[in-house]
């Protein structure tokens, strides 16, 4: 099997470079993932996940105390996406390597296969990559953000970088939109909706709040109606996996209603509404540069 891709090194790129991180203010990476329409995209993305056997044991067998850290384990997994989005390249690949360290000690053999893996071997985190891509391409474009076929393809070769950064063999990365769906079609026939994957959806929809929160904010609507979305703008195929049709949306109800969202949400500030993360990395790019 081929060897993880090495991590970038410091010595290939400029101090203007590590500034910019590796897309920068004028990638179509941080239109989309400065997009209200990103976090639909991102539980997407968990839910496609969860249909890989192999990668889901992963994710289930290494949850021991999962419910009780349900919302530390959430904000890491976005920390990450942030912080290779919108970080500079230096804080990026320090990302990547924690990641990369504490997945060379995961591993398992899952049930339903038989197949023992290690959490970093190359074809699991090609799956991982591969549905973060596009989920996250799709839900933008279903929610309205202005992206041609060209900056759609731009997007996925962009994202090489990330594919990089956590070990995918650069030689298995799909470089177009085209190649994406190839490979997206390819694997379909090993997907299944395991007890693990199923459970896996259960804690997307319905995630453990203190009940304080649940009863004095609209934090659980407001969960509920971002994992409705994502599952509903899934490929049928994939909600045809799981049982569940689209919970009685279809699919131009699920995309007039993520389109209704992204309007209600781009109204807001987006210095209110961006992370901390992302909000250091504009400012970081705003600085003029080093003389």
């Amino acid at each position: 099997m081929s060897r993880l891709a090495p991590l970038p090194s410091p010595d290939d790129w400029t101090a203007e470079e590590d500034r910019l991180g590796f897309f920068g203010p004028d990638s179509v990476t941080w239109r989309i993932h400065g997009d209200p329409s990103y976090h639909v995209g991102g539980l997407r993305a968990l839910m496609l996940q969860a249909l890989h056997p192999v990668a889901m044991d992963g994710v289930a067998r290494n949850s021991v105390g999962f419910k009780e850290d349900w919302w530390l384990r959430m904000s890491r997994t976005g920390q990450y996406m942030e912080t290779i989005t919108f970080g500079s390249r230096t804080e990026a690949r320090r990302m990547a390597a924690r990641v990369r360290g504490y997945h060379r000690k995961l591993s398992g053999v899952e049930a339903t296969t038989g197949r023992a893996y290690r959490v970093d071997d190359p074809d699991l985190l090609l799956w991982v990559y591969a549905t973060a891509v596009d989920s996250l391409l799709t839900t933008a474009q279903r929610a309205g953000v202005p992206l041609t076929d060209e900056d759609a393809d731009r997007y996925v070769a962009e994202q090489v970088a990330a594919a990089q950064l956590i070990g995918v063999p650069l030689s298995t990365v799909p470089r177009t939109v085209a190649e994406l769906d190839a490979y997206l079609e390819d694997i379909r026939p090993s997907l299944a909706a395991t007890p693990a994957a199923l459970d896996g959806v259960r804690n997307l929809f319905l995630p453990p709040m203190k009940g304080w929160v649940q009863v004095l904010t609209p934090a659980r609507p407001a969960w509920v109606t971002l994992a409705t979305l994502g599952f509903a703008t899934l490929p049928v195929w994939a909600r045809r996996v799981y049982s569940m049709p689209g919970l009685g949306l279809t699919d131009a109800a699920a995309t007039a209603a993520l389109k209704a969202l992204r309007t209600a949400l781009v109204a807001v500030p987006e210095r209110a509404r961006w992370s901390p993360i992302a909000r250091a990395g504009y400012a970081r790019v705003a600085e003029a540069p080093a003389a």
